[in-house]
């Protein structure tokens, strides 16, 4: 983005303030976990009482089986569950898993999905990875002869891939929902697809969750969209702000897992008992709101529909998309972004200067043009109203400025 890094010292609700004391409109929302917005105080509240248990067991603790059993309750497709601390830890777990399952090293990913900065993950990632050359991002040569990159919403990308690798194919890992090269839905048929092909060929399916479940309900993606993979990974919200993530799926490819299996996967802070209270809480909390989840697409809507508006005033082509509390718009004329190559063609210096005007109006925004803008529950009426204003004001000197 160039300029100064935004640095944040607290948050609170909907807001982010910055050392100054000055209040931003917080989108960015630690990427995605603060559902219930910042400190909520069914989370910050009793902090103490937590903590005087011990911040750490090394061993199981009754709170992380009951979790395990609440989790499986939501997402029935994972029978078994193991816990980690982050979403790279998740998935690179969940992947070793399916190697150790099915006797086989190749795994089938899509440009523009991201996994986690493991190195198996990073080459042709979204967010803010932008790792075109393995070499010069230090993943070894050896690690991409087992990696095969399709497009995102391209069974024929996918076919002619598994032409000549099916034999070998361990996983297809993908975000069923794309959140990080803006937002991305499934076109028709696509999950399916892919659940079909990794069926026939013997491969194991491999949803990342890590934005969407609980972002897009207590079901996830796999409900709302009604494809059960054979594993899933899930995170962020989970925590409710701590570092908490875990990995699932079938019984018996779970089963490879040490100790009855050969697989070890494992962490020190693993299934910690802080993270673990913290995420008991989120889903006591959302169990309790179903209403909010329902509000806050109210609300994503409103602002999304703004946008258009404001984005129609000045005859700009942009696409607007949002699924329930994510909104995105790329600054790039023509259909919603389907594929990397879309997200891709955006423009990128009329994104960075449209971040530091949002900026300067209140407004914290991701410092990548492939993340989206997270609503919470917190965020209220007059925020939206006062985000669609900066954004008309934003547009209106990019357009003086001749940026867009």
């Amino acid at each position: 983005m160039g300029g100064e890094p935004f640095l944040q010292t607290r948050g609170a609700g909907a807001y982010a303030y910055g050392p100054d004391g000055r209040r931003y409109l917080d989108y960015l929302m630690a990427y995605g976990p603060l559902l219930l917005g910042h400190a909520h105080p069914a989370l910050s509240t009793g902090l103490d009482a937590l903590a005087a248990r011990g911040m750490v067991f090394g061993s199981t603790a009754p709170d992380e089986v009951r979790l395990a059993e609440r989790i499986r309750g939501h997402l029935p497709s994972m029978e078994r569950i193991r816990f980690a601390s982050t979403g790279s830890e998740a998935v690179m777990s969940a992947i070793r898993v399916a190697r150790a399952f099915s006797g086989r090293d190749a795994i089938l990913k899509f440009a523009g999905n991201y996994h986690g900065h493991f190195d198996l993950a990073l080459l042709d990632a979204g967010a803010s990875a932008h790792t075109r050359s393995a070499r010069h991002s230090g993943i070894p040569p050896a690690v991409t002869g087992d990696l095969i990159v399709a497009r995102f919403n391209d069974l024929g990308t996918v076919d002619a891939a598994l032409d000549s690798a099916a034999g070998r194919l361990a996983a297809i890992v993908v975000e069923p929902v794309v959140g990080n090269m803006g937002l991305v839905l499934p076109v028709a048929g696509f999950l399916q697809g892919l659940q079909q092909r990794a069926r026939a060929c013997g491969a194991l399916l491999i949803f990342d969750e890590i934005i969407t479940w609980l972002r897009l309900g207590l079901g996830g993606a796999q409900e709302l969209l009604g494809v059960r993979p054979d594993l899933t990974t899930v995170g962020k919200i989970l925590g409710g702000g701590a570092p908490l993530a875990a990995f699932g799926g079938r019984a018996d490819v779970m089963a490879v897992l040490a100790p009855d299996g050969p697989c070890f996967t494992g962490g020190t802070h693993a299934g910690n008992p802080f993270g673990v209270a913290l995420a008991l809480r989120t889903l006591d909390w959302l169990e309790a709101h179903p209403e909010a989840y329902r509000a806050m697409e109210l609300r994503a809507q409103r602002l999304a529909a703004g946008i258009r508006v404001e984005l129609a005033r000045l005859a700009l082509d942009y696409a607007v998309v949002q699924l329930a509390s994510i909104v995105d718009f790329k600054f790039r004329p023509g259909p919603p972004t389907r594929d990397y190559g879309d997200a891709m063609r955006a423009d990128a210096r009329a994104f960075a200067a449209y971040y530091h005007g949002m900026r300067e109006r209140g407004v914290l925004l991701a410092p990548s043009q492939n993340e989206v803008m997270f609503l919470s529950t917190e965020h209220g009426d007059a925020d939206i109203e006062a985000t669609i204003m900066a954004i008309g004001a934003t547009l209106d000197g990019l357009r003086r400025q001749g940026t867009v």
